[in-house]
């Protein structure tokens, strides 16, 4: 039996207004059709368990020069988060921090990365200097303006 048959079966059910039928060849061959109920049975939903998004558990405050309190009058320019998202300091969590306390920096040198909807974002100082703070934890969330790190 080929499919072209199968269908004209389906067709003919149809007409006859036949719920289920059963057809049985010699060569051992059976077909079995049956009509599905006017009300189908209600799905099923599964719900997902909800996914807490927790930082890497490398995750640890950068030490801060000689432990100086984060302090907004400290001598020394910011550099700010150009955008809203996740502040990280290193590419993945195995790799070094782009930089650390006591590195000299210039304007075009990496600094971070700010994830917004699952795009990574470099972040460059934009100024020459020596990193002597980093004001924000990796996996920080991060806004607009926020001081990213203090260089002198």
């Amino acid at each position: 039996m080929d499919m072209k048959q199968i269908k004209e079966l389906i067709g003919a059910m149809e007409k006859a207004g036949l719920k289920k039928i059963r057809i049985k060849e010699e060569k051992g061959f059976e077909l079995e059709l049956e009509k599905q109920t006017e009300h189908p049975p209600a799905p099923i939903i599964h719900r997902p368990e909800p996914v807490h998004h927790l930082p890497p558990a490398q995750a640890t405050p950068h030490k801060v020069a000689e432990e100086a309190p984060k302090d907004s009058s400290l001598p020394g320019e910011t550099i700010t988060s150009p955008m809203v998202g996740t502040f990280y300091s290193a590419a993945s969590p195995d790799d070094p921090p782009y930089v650390k306390v006591g590195q000299e920096v210039d304007e075009d040198t990496v600094v971070c990365i700010i994830e917004a909807m699952k795009v990574m974002n470099e972040v460059k100082a934009g100024k020459k200097g020596k990193i002597v703070e980093i004001l924000v934890n990796n996996a920080d969330p991060v806004e607009f303006g926020t001081k990213l790190f203090r260089i002198s």
